[in-house]
């Protein structure tokens, strides 16, 4: 059921200071998190705390600009706050994170921070180029640049037409990897519709782990409530998380890989999860989340 909140957003302000709140918050996943909540009119500190260790495609490992994954979280939250059905409300989070990765890489022709970025984080030279090169300015204009276009891929697929839509097709329970991590990790449904658009590799796209990011921004956010005012970015226990996942995957982390799939459709990949598709990884995230914990 759809509830009654559909032109509010339509009206709002483009944003223009992208790139003082890229200083001010200092990852660009936090940053995108941050907009698109301020735009919805729900900011949440915690939750922006906690996107920071998806910044640099994933803790610094290069895969999907943290831009998407921050964004994915805001629309994740209003598409939550705008449908009162559980399913429908993923669905469409699903539907706007692939809009919004599409709309990132018609400017970019890619999704992947390295690619962006020139910067393999994990060498001290390779960053050192990418700081005295000034590089790095070319994200802060990313972000100024965007951050309209992200917020307008967004609403396309939060309106009632496309909701409506999307409520034809959702005439079955629509799982997903990421929020059934989420799940068993103790998620609200909220939170769990948050991380939907993570699912299949961030959009369906078939990249990086969505159900690792959903299990370490969770952690983050577990982390943070420990450690107030603190940044989550590499906090140790989403860094125990990847490792076990590095671990039980010799270091694959793209979901074509992972599950052996390219998924088409958001009910291709709900039929592949219930079906017991990517269980055992799913299980291990879990796991190792509550190892972190002891």
């Amino acid at each position: 059921m759809m509830d009654k909140k559909w032109n509010t957003t339509e009206a709002m302000a483009t944003p223009n200071d992208a790139k003082k709140v890229f200083r001010k918050l200092g990852t660009c996943s936090r940053t995108f998190t941050y907009l698109l909540n301020r735009e919805f009119g729900y900011p949440n500190e915690a939750d922006e705390r906690a996107a920071d260790s998806l910044a640099g495609g994933i803790m610094q490992k290069g895969y999907q600009c943290g831009m998407l994954w921050g964004s994915a979280l805001a629309v994740g939250a209003e598409a939550y706050r705008r449908f009162d059905d559980l399913d429908l409300a993923m669905r469409v989070s699903m539907k706007a994170t692939q809009n919004i990765m599409k709309s990132f890489v018609q400017r970019e022709n890619t999704a992947n921070c390295r690619e962006i970025t020139h910067c393999d984080f994990s060498s001290r030279l390779s960053f050192a180029r990418y700081f005295f090169s000034g590089r790095f300015l070319h994200c802060f204009n990313l972000a100024e640049q965007w951050a309209p276009e992200a917020i307008r891929s967004a609403l396309e697929c939060l309106s009632a037409e496309e909701a409506l839509a999307q409520d034809k097709l959702s005439n079955r329970t629509t799982i997903n990897c990421a929020s059934e991590v989420a799940k068993r990790m103790g998620a609200s449904e909220e939170q769990q519709v948050m991380v939907a658009g993570f699912a299949g590799g961030l959009g369906l796209s078939g990249n990086a782990c969505g159900a690792l990011s959903a299990a370490i921004w969770m952690k983050s956010l577990a982390w943070g409530r420990d450690n107030d005012k603190k940044s989550s970015f590499k906090n140790p226990d989403a860094t125990f998380i990847v490792g076990a996942f590095d671990e039980f995957t010799n270091s694959r982390i793209l979901c074509s890989e992972l599950s052996g799939k390219n998924f088409s459709s958001i009910e291709e990949h709900s039929e592949f999860i219930e079906n017991g598709g990517c269980e055992r990884l799913m299980e291990r995230l879990v796991g190792s989340s509550q190892m972190a914990t002891e």
